[in-house]
């Protein structure tokens, strides 16, 4: 992917970071289904997902991963209606690598290079199907 480097006179910003931030923006979906994420090609765990959306997912595991190395993931998919497939393969890139709140652990934040058309439905699926929802109790409005 070329780079664009943008220079305003004072300090360059490169295109592509503020690219990125125009992705962060995007909604995330807090899952129930800590579904596990493999490296393809060593079958090495790489950790759970924590979030997802049609951009990129964050993953939390026990080892940190080199920023911008390139990959391809295996996501182990939970039980979905009407989809029959076990896992989705994505070719990815380490957006981020930090260590979590329980510091014993990392988030890892993966942008999807390529996803497909099956691959997004699959997306929406899982965020419908298992997003961990936050309700607020059920109280009344006025004490009686």
């Amino acid at each position: 992917m070329p780079v664009q480097l943008i220079f305003n006179g004072k300090s360059s910003k490169l295109a592509l970071e503020a690219d990125m931030e125009d992705r962060r923006k995007q909604p995330r979906t807090d899952l129930m289904s800590y579904s596990q994420v493999f490296d393809l090609y060593n079958g090495k765990l790489i950790g759970y997902l924590g979030d997802l959306n049609q951009l990129g997912a964050m993953v939390i595991g026990d080892e940190p991963l080199k920023v911008n190395e390139r990959m391809t993931v295996s996501i182990q998919l939970p039980e979905l209606p009407n989809i029959n497939a076990s896992r989705m393969v994505l070719p990815v890139r380490v957006a981020y690598s930090q260590k979590d709140l329980s510091p014993e652990y990392y988030n890892v934040g993966l942008e999807f290079e390529i996803v497909t058309e099956n691959q997004k439905a699959i997306i929406e699926s899982i965020t419908q199907n298992y997003e961990f929802r936050r309700q607020s109790p059920d109280y009344p409005s006025q004490p009686f």
